[in-house]
C-alpha cells in the first residue's frame, strides 16, 4: 500500500528539526568552530557522518513515535534502551537542559564583552534575569513570538558565512598552517581528539535535545516515510549549512581562533553595523532557546504556577546564572557539550542498533 506523505509537512518536520539543533551555538560559531573547524579539512568529512547519524538516530526515534503515540515523550528512552537505562536517560536528560542553560548564560555575557565591551557579567545577568522572570510568570507568548527569530539566525549565519567565504577565498592555501598555528597556541579548543569522535559527541549531545521532541512529531506524522522524508531534509538542511559556517571559520581561523564569538568577528569584517544586528538577533536566539531549558528543568520537579514552582525557578535559574557567569563560553561548550554527548551517544548507539534490527526484518 502506498504510503501518504505531505512534502508541506515534510518541509514543515524538517525544518523544526533544524531550528532545534542550530540553535545559539550554531549562530555563535563557537560550536561548528570547536566540532568541525578545528579539525582543518578532516571536518567536512566529519560532517558527513553527522549527516548519516542524523538521519540513522532521527528516523529511528520519529519511526518510535509514530509507532507507539507516547503519551510521556520521555517514554522513548525506556523503550529504546530497556527500564533501567532507560530511567537513567530520562533524568540525566532533565541535568543535561540545566547545564544547557548554564552555556546559554556563558554566551550572553561572550556576545555583550566581545560586541560592546560590556563590563563582565552583565549580557549574563540581563539573561539571567529575562529567562527567570518569563518561567515565573509563565509569559511563554512572548517566547513564541521572539521564538520566531530561529529562522533570522539561520539566514543571518549563512549569510555571513557565505559572505566571509568569498572576501576570504584567498586564504585558502594558508588555513592549514594557520589552524596549525591556532592550535599550537592552546586557545583553540577542539571537541576530540579526532574528527569521527567529535562527530559522534556532537550528534550525542543533540540527541538529548532531539529524543522528546521527534518522539512527539511522530504521532502527527501520516506515514513513516513522511518521517524519513522529514529526517533527511532537516539533517541534510542542517549539514549543508554547517559545512559553509564551518568552512568559513576555518578559512578564516587565524582571526577567530581566541574568539568566544567567531561568528561575530567575521560579521564585523564585512560590516560593523551587520555585527551589531547580528549581536542582538544572537541575544534572542538565546533567549528563546534558554526559557525552555529553564522551565523544563523546573516543570520536571514542580507544577506550573506553584509556590514550589517559583521557588526553584528562581533558585535553579541564579545557581545556573552563577556557573554560567564564571566559566567562559568556550570552556563551558567544550565540557558540557562535549562529555554529555559521549553520554548521549550511547542512547545513539541503542537507536542504531534498534534501526538495523528494523531493518532486517522489513
Amino acid at each position: 500500500m502506498k504510503e501518504k506523505v505531505s512534502f508541506k509537512r515534510v518541509i514543515s518536520f524538517g525544518g523544526a528539526f533544524i531550528a532545534l539543533i542550530i540553535g545559539s551555538g550554531f549562530a555563535t560559531g563557537q560550536e561548528l568552530m570547536q566540532y568541525f573547524s578545528s579539525y582543518g579539512k578532516l571536518g567536512a568529512l566529519s560532517l558527513v557522518l553527522v549527516f548519516a547519524l542524523f538521519y540513522i538516530v532521527g528516523t529511528e526515534l520519529i519511526t518510535t513515535g509514530y509507532e507507539k503515540h507516547f503519551e510521556n515523550p520521555n517514554d522513548i528512552y525506556t523503550v529504546v534502551s530497556g527500564k533501567y537505562i532507560g530511567k537513567f536517560y530520562d533524568y540525566f536528560s532533565v541535568f543535561f537542559l540545566f547545564l544547557s542553560y548554564t552555556v546559554m548564560i556563558a554566551g550572553a555575557q561572550a556576545t555583550a564583552m566581545e560586541q560592546y565591551n560590556a563590563p563582565e557579567y552583565v549580557g549574563g545577568v540581563i539573561l539571567a534575569i529575562f529567562v527567570m522572570a518569563t518561567v515565573y510568570f509563565g509569559l511563554d507568548k512572548i517566547v513564541d513570538i521572539i521564538g520566531s527569530i530561529g529562522p533570522v539566525i539561520v539566514i543571518l549565519a549563512i549569510g555571513v558565512g557565505t559572505v566571509s567565504l568569498i572576501l576570504n577565498f584567498k586564504n585558502i592555501p594558508n588555513a592549514a598552517g594557520d589552524l596549525e598555528m591556532a592550535l599550537n597556541s592552546g586557545d583553540l579548543h577542539v571537541a576530540s581528539t579526532n574528527p569521527i569522535l567529535a562527530a559522534g559527541s556532537y550528534v550525542g549531545f543533540n540527541l538529548i535535545w532531539l529524543a522528546g521532541f521527534l518522539s512527539t512529531i511522530g504521532k502527527e506524522l501520516n506515514s513513516k516515510k513522511e518521517g524519513r522524508l522529514s529526517i533527511f531534509t532537516g539533517s541534510f538542511g542542517f549539514s549543508l549549512a554547517s559545512l559553509l559556517v564551518s568552512t568559513a571559520i576555518y578559512i578564516s581561523i587565524s582571526k577567530v581562533y581566541s574568539s568566544q564569538i567567531p561568528m561575530l568577528m567575521l560579521a564585523n569584517d564585512i560590516s560593523p553595523t551587520l555585527a551589531h544586528i547580528f549581536s542582538v538577533v544572537i541575544f534572542f536566539g538565546i533567549y528563546t532557546s534558554a526559557v525552555p531549558l529553564l522551565w523544563n528543568v523546573v516543570a520536571r520537579f514542580s507544577e506550573d504556577g506553584t509556590k514550589r514552582y517559583k521557588m526553584l525557578t528562581i533558585c535553579l535559574g541564579i545557581i545556573g546564572a552563577i556557573i554560567g557567569l564564571t566559566i567562559h563560553f568556550n570552556k563551558l561548550v567544550n565540557v558540557v557539550y562535549v562529555v554529555n554527548g559521549y553520554i548521549g551517544l550511547v542512547f545513539g548507539l541503542f537507536l542504531i542498533v534498534r534501526h538495523f534490527k528494523r531493518k532486517f526484518k522489513a
